[in-house]
């Protein structure tokens, strides 16, 4: 069984030793249907995504694991229920008892009771066509997206999805098949996702349809946010990291001081942004995004998520699993 990986995937596999064990281990709907394992030591897996139910912290990543901490990051415990064994990739709520997660063969779980048992919505063996990212505006609306441009859209928490055809290429562009890495809010009540070969897209009618643009990259961008203020950040590959000021209309890039990739971002509670990427990088901005502080980890950790928690505490989640933190 041959698996295509890209961008951010591929990069935590060759650089960061991230196992994806259920990829090759089984045939498609054995993993899609096989119980996550219950783990020995569930902070040690691999994880991807990251998101706050309500005050409990969720993640999710390799071989269906799903994490549950409910005092800030210092403890984890593995979800009740999870009924695949395959990579999940992010994970979404609602409120702090809706929320979805997507990961490999187009899967997506839900749950409703706040991340404790999950139920399968959808999958796909036809093609291993991985959802990178899902985002719920509230508990009937969602869009997941992933490998070459799929966009899905729901409006009913998921009963039914249905595919989103992606925006035409730019003139004198060929492809529009590019892989979408993470889907975020925008300040205005929009939509974007950061996308491959410098690109985003955008959408204002809650995922419906979708428009391109450019920030003058070339690489991945794996990650983005908007702040408050309506400014934009986005970044990726190689730690490029590039500003926008003006609904993405023009871009700048801001010197970062680090050649490795970064592969999330987040704003903090009090305005700040924190990013961490591969090689124990952590980036921190008070300044709007004009300038970053950098910080690498001795341990040279390859980080895949932030989450700030109380007290504008950070929470580190790498290919190693969670970095610090507790064990139940």
């Amino acid at each position: 069984m041959q698996i295509r990986l890209s961008g951010k995937l591929w990069a935590l596999v060759l650089c960061a030793g991230v196992t994806l064990a259920g990829l090759a281990e089984a045939a498609p709907s054995e993993l899609i249907h096989r119980p996550a394992a219950r783990l020995e030591r569930p902070m040690a897996a691999g994880l991807l995504g990251v998101t706050h139910a309500g005050q409990r912290l969720v993640a999710v990543g390799d071989r269906g694991a799903v994490l549950l901490s409910d005092d800030g990051g210092a403890s984890f415990r593995q979800a009740r229920s999870v009924p695949t064994r395959v990579t999940l990739t992010s994970v979404s709520f609602a409120d702090e008892r809706n929320g979805w997660a997507v990961g490999h063969w187009g899967v997506i779980l839900r749950t409703t009771d706040g991340g404790e048992t999950w139920s399968l919505q959808r999958d796909d063996t036809s093609v291993d066509q991985p959802l990178f990212s899902v985002w719920f505006s509230d508990a009937r609306n969602g869009v997941a997206a992933g490998l070459w441009s799929l966009i899905l859209r729901t409006d009913d928490g998921g009963e039914h999805w249905e595919i989103v055809p992606p925006p035409a290429p730019p003139e004198g562009q060929r492809r529009s098949d590019r892989n979408l890495f993470q889907i975020f809010p925008g300040a205005s009540g929009e939509l974007w996702i950061a996308a491959e070969r410098g690109g985003l897209l955008y959408s204002r009618d809650g995922g419906a349809h979708w428009s391109q643009i450019e920030t003058g990259g070339k690489g991945s961008l794996w990650t983005g946010t908007a702040l408050t203020s309506g400014t934009l950040l986005v970044a990726g590959l190689q730690g490029k990291v590039y500003r926008s000021t003006d609904h993405g209309s023009s871009w700048q890039i801001v010197p970062v001081g680090t050649a490795s990739s970064v592969t999330h971002m987040v704003q903090m509670p009090d305005g700040g942004v924190v990013a961490v990427g591969l090689n124990g990088v952590v980036l921190e901005s008070h300044d709007d995004g004009r300038s970053f502080a950098l910080t690498n980890r001795a341990d040279q950790a390859s980080m895949t998520a932030v989450a700030q928690v109380r007290g504008a505490r950070s929470v580190l989640f790498s290919a190693q699993g969670v970095l610090g933190g507790t064990q139940q």
